[in-house]
């Protein structure tokens, strides 16, 4: 029997990457799983992708997932600058940084904010399980407010959103997901992929060895019995047929186009609510954490915003591309800048 492939001529396999290290259950494999699914499915080149991360359990991810693609694992914190600096040389290519709730909330937060501000074309995907996992399950920044924990005792501040820092900073696409929900995560994550723009993903990622006791927000069992969808999520490409619904009532579709020409379908399920406003994002958000709520999904996207490589008017290929004859200004240019010297 033929192994299926693609129709990037590629088999589910080539999409892989090396063994885990990280612990049995992990929600982070089940995150890498869903990224090999979507890359797949969206029939994507790997080495059209790029990947980054920074320090911790999350950021050793990538190297579980697009084991053909490239990939910089960087400095604790500094994964933004450094996709940020990769990217603007070579538009091309599509980022796919990985961060953790440590590695963003805390040491990475003011390189999180300018990524977002920037819109730089990325998605970046936070796996979000409340503890530094790799120091042995000390307090993050997104912990929340009374979780005691066996040898740290009881945290006496208030957690960091990261989908309301997202939102408030100007991020275009902004989305949040529990790793046992997986349908939810691939199709949020294609949806991210074919995004212009920055798109993240806060996904609540339980860590087996530190944070996975009865009560924590950031627990397999309470994931489970609190997480409450949105909308029901499916992602069309643009080349497949798609549905438009001008009505948004309970049970039906809304399309949302995104800027290459693809489709996000959401099927409404109880709640009025609209991805498009910003508005409407920073209220669900102060509900989700004012009633102790997990409400997942798509909560805000803008298609239409410029990216960073939109706002510097940067060429379609490569800066490395570029000649001696596309760098040297034009004689009516340097006459322009020579008179603005007098």
């Amino acid at each position: 029997m033929a192994t299926r492939t693609n129709r990037a001529g590629l088999t589910k396999q080539q999409y892989r990457g090396a063994p885990s290290t990280l612990c049995q259950g992990c929600g982070h494999n089940s995150i890498a799983s869903q990224i090999i699914a979507a890359a797949y499915e969206l029939d994507i080149v790997p080495e059209n992708i790029v990947k980054f991360s920074g320090i911790g359990c999350s950021s050793k991810s990538p190297t579980y997932f697009l084991s053909r693609s490239f990939g910089f694992n960087g400095l604790h914190g500094r994964m933004p600058s450094l996709a940020t600096g990769a990217l603007l040389a070579d538009v091309t290519l599509k980022g796919l940084g990985v961060s953790g709730d440590g590695d963003s909330a805390s040491i990475g937060m003011g390189q999180f904010k300018y990524v977002v501000r920037r819109n730089l074309d990325m998605v970046y995907i936070i796996e979000n399980n409340g503890v530094y996992g790799l120091t042995k399950g000390q307090f993050s920044a997104t912990a929340e407010k009374g979780l005691t924990l066996k040898k740290q005792g009881t945290n006496p501040y208030m957690p960091v959103d990261l989908c309301m820092e997202a939102v408030i900073g100007g991020a275009s696409f902004v989305a949040r997901s529990f790793a046992g929900d997986p349908k939810q995560v691939k199709e949020l994550l294609k949806a991210a992929i074919q995004h212009r723009g920055l798109a993240v993903i806060d996904i609540i990622s339980p860590c087996v060895s530190f944070n996975n006791r009865e009560g924590s927000y950031h627990s397999y069992s309470w994931g489970k019995e609190h997480e409450t969808p949105l909308h029901d999520i499916s992602f069309i490409p643009a080349r497949e047929e798609i549905m438009i619904e001008e009505a948004f009532e309970p049970g039906e579709i809304k399309d949302v186009t995104m800027h290459d020409g693809s489709h996000i379908l959401l099927k409404k399920l109880d709640r009025d609510y609209d991805p498009t406003s910003r508005v409407d994002a920073i209220q669900m958000l102060d509900e989700n954490y004012r009633n102790n709520l997990m409400l997942t999904g798509l909560i805000y996207i803008n298609p239409g915003q410029p990216t960073l490589a939109d706002i510097h008017n940067l060429p379609d290929y490569a800066l490395n591309r570029l000649t001696e004859k596309d760098l040297r200004p034009s004689r009516d240019a340097l006459e322009a800048i020579n008179a603005q010297m007098f």
